[in-house]
């Protein structure tokens, strides 16, 4: 594990209440445990309570579970964890994810079918047209309780064979928080998806 965190990298640290998600950067690595800062208060991050780890590495996406064995203020000395694995090669972990939403520019509201999501973009299919320098605000819906909001900017449009277009594109964000929620969403689905 020593050889896939250093000091100085940055990592999002997500304890059990999403709404805590939080971000820091490795200041010390030791034999058993790490030093991390957080760039913010460390609201529903409480010692020895298990928390999900995110750090991006040459490697891929790095996760694990740790906890906090000591928090003084924003500076949280984690336990090294007896395991981690890697969610895959690309920076942000994309699943499947199929679902009829609206998607709107400044006055018309376009109807697609999202096939893919990452916390960097998405790729969906759609009869209207879609203009590439256009951007377009999307609400997701990740559960009962959870919707993100953002902005969809695409990239790539092909027409497909049933008359309509597949188009590619990348997420902005106004909230930060938003991008950690759908980090660990995607990276959970993951997990559950190749657990089946």
């Amino acid at each position: 594990m020593r050889e896939l965190i250093s000091k100085d990298q940055r990592i999002i640290i997500v304890p059990h209440d999403f709404k805590f998600a939080n971000k820091g950067t490795i200041t010390e690595v030791a034999p058993d445990y790490f030093t991390l800062e957080l760039d913010y208060e460390p609201d529903g991050i409480l010692r020895s309570n298990y928390c999900e780890f995110y750090t991006q590495t040459k490697h891929g996406m790095l996760y694990f579970d740790s906890f906090a064995k000591e928090i003084d203020g924003k500076t949280l000395k984690i336990a090294s964890p007896a395991k981690h694995k890697f969610l895959q090669r690309r920076q942000y972990t994309r699943i499947k994810y199929i679902l009829d939403l609206d998607m709107y520019d400044d006055a018309n509201a376009l109807k697609i079918t999202t096939l893919d999501i990452s916390a960097g973009g998405m790729k969906i299919k759609t009869k209207d047209n879609i203009n590439i320098e256009k951007n377009y605000k999307i609400t997701l819906p990740l559960s009962e309780e959870q919707n993100i909001s953002c902005v969809f900017s695409p990239i790539r449009i092909e027409k497909n064979n049933e008359g309509g277009y597949t188009v590619s594109g990348r997420f902005e964000y106004d909230s930060s928080r938003d991008k950690m929620t759908l980090i660990q969403y995607c990276a959970k689905r993951s997990i559950e998806i190749k657990n089946k």
